[in-house]
């Protein structure tokens, strides 16, 4: 049995959903600790690095960075590619997820600051303009995935359409139509949102803003 696993991250999705979706779907034990805002200063210097998420694992030192979190819990549960090639297509398709995440940062930081004229600006740039080449692109490879599965690499899940899942549907929360053009998307994406694990999570998740 793998050990227990603590994540600790703020009560949001956020940076720390995507390490949630991949213990969910890994079925070993594991503790959501949430972290409100207004506890974060008496907690900041006891972090590894003064940033959220980490994790904990029993017997091991923190582990920071969502990344390299992710990418360390997807080797030890079949979620990082079958080889070293299918691997490297993953890591790439999440780094390419996280590129298009960079124009969503413009409307959080406008939404945090409560600019509701800046937060309706980005959203339209976003949902408009920025995020459409991603998606375009994302379609395209689960088109043309030569083994002709139902996920972007390969035969089987991984960590990369947890990405590209998550980065749909915080889009969608801006724009419900946004993924009408892309229907192997919308498929994609119902079918990641009913994996085991993932789907008992998702009834249960705590509704938060972001």
């Amino acid at each position: 049995m793998a050990p227990k696993v603590t994540l600790h991250y703020f009560n949001l999705r956020a940076r720390g959903e995507l390490i949630r979706w991949i213990l969910s779907y890994s079925g070993q034990e594991w503790v959501d600790h949430r972290i409100e805002f207004a506890e974060w200063p008496a907690i900041k210097a006891t972090t590894p690095f003064g940033q959220l998420p980490y994790i904990e694992i029993e017997g091991k030192e923190p582990l920071a960075q969502t990344y390299a979190i992710a990418r360390y819990l997807s080797r030890q549960h079949g979620l990082a590619g079958t080889n070293a090639w299918e691997e490297g297509q993953v890591d790439a398709l999440a780094d390419y997820a996280a590129d298009a995440a960079k124009g969503f940062s413009t409307y959080v930081q406008a939404f945090m600051a409560k600019d509701e004229k800046k937060a309706q600006a980005a959203r339209e740039e976003y949902t408009g303009t920025t995020v459409k080449p991603f998606l375009s692109t994302f379609e395209k490879t689960l088109q043309h995935n030569k083994s002709g599965s139902d996920y972007l690499v390969g035969t089987k899940p991984s960590w990369a359409d947890f990405v590209v899942v998550q980065l749909l549907d915080e889009a969608q929360r801006l724009k419900s139509d946004l993924l009408d053009p892309f229907p192997l998307l919308k498929a994609h994406q119902d079918r990641v949102h009913n994996l085991k694990g993932i789907k008992e999570f998702l009834a249960k998740r705590p509704e938060t803003p972001l």
